[in-house]
């Protein structure tokens, strides 16, 4: 098999060639992303704001190498040639899909020429997202959080939400943090609009779908914020100006703090939580109460 690898460089080269300025991402309906596990090597294709394709940093071939050796030691073993972590990609327009996340294991099925490859389809939020929660936005004030840090359950020192009943819980994994459903709904009820970001490569709708599985709407969720291709400066100023006009002063709510922050002068209060963590969505409630909602 090795003599009739692919040249990889010159496969790369056009790729890139053949989709510049013409690709972007679109959105792809929730029931195909589920059943979508694996998809055509050749129906991937690489992202040209990802390292990965930047002539100063570019793929690392020992990486590259060792997912081909990896995939020929399975496939010796007659299993199926890679059972790790899918490949995060987006639904792409002209064709195929754009990758968020896993350049190099495609690249080594690219080289080896294997046919498909395991996939995850994902809706990442975009800037015409974002424009559109601001235009569903019907608070002056806005909370934000982090989903993968004080969200979601992370410790085993963390109390969680009952589990969603079947089938739901096959489809949901994530657990909720014990309080969040009856903070949001607190929150919603005295005037806040609820923003929560994730670094992870969540599609928007399944986080928007999840809490309200809980009977709790957020208004905006920002998702991949660590991905290489994010806003670009230009654009992210636009939004964090549109932002900062739409609302009078946005309160993040952290593990051991809730901050308020002006949108307009950027001054800001800060008010530490010290109580237990079982009490945690509590003393949120009752320090966004006591501190903020009579100011």
């Amino acid at each position: 098999m090795g003599g009739n690898r692919i040249d990889f460089k010159h496969y790369l080269a056009e790729e890139l060639e053949k989709y510049n300025g013409v690709a972007f991402p679109v959105k792809d309906g929730s029931f195909h992303r589920l059943i979508t596990k694996k998809a055509d090597v050749k129906s991937l294709h690489p992202n040209p704001d990802d390292e990965f394709c930047s002539p100063e940093i570019g793929p690392s071939y020992r990486i590259i190498s060792e997912y081909e050796a990896e995939y020929l030691d399975a496939m010796r073993r007659g299993q199926y040639y890679y059972s790790g972590e899918p490949v995060i990609v987006e639904k792409m327009h002209p064709d195929g899909y754009m990758i968020m996340n896993g350049h190099h294991r495609w690249a080594a099925a690219v080289r080896l020429g294997r046919k498909d490859i395991p996939v995850k389809i994902v809706n990442l939020t975009q800037k015409e997202d974002i424009k559109q929660m601001l235009r569903n936005s019907v608070h002056e004030r806005r909370v934000t959080m982090d989903l993968d840090e004080v969200v979601f359950c992370t410790g085993e020192d963390m109390e969680a939400e009952a589990p969603l009943p079947a089938p739901w819980d096959r489809v949901y994994k994530e657990k909720l943090r014990r309080g969040i459903p009856a903070l949001f709904r607190y929150l919603r009820k005295n005037g806040f609009d609820i923003w929560v970001y994730s670094s992870e490569y969540y599609s928007f709708d399944f986080i928007q779908n999840l809490f309200k599985r809980y009977h709790a709407d957020v208004t905006g969720v920002v998702t991949g914020t660590a991905r290489k291709t994010g806003l670009k400066a230009a654009d992210k100023k636009k939004v964090e100006e549109k932002i900062a006009s739409r609302f009078l002063y946005t309160v993040h709510i952290d593990d051991g703090m809730v901050l308020k922050i002006n949108s307009r002068t950027k001054d800001f209060e800060d008010y530490e939580l010290t109580g237990p963590r079982k009490r945690w969505a509590r003393e949120v409630m009752e320090t966004i109460r006591d501190n903020i909602l009579d100011k």
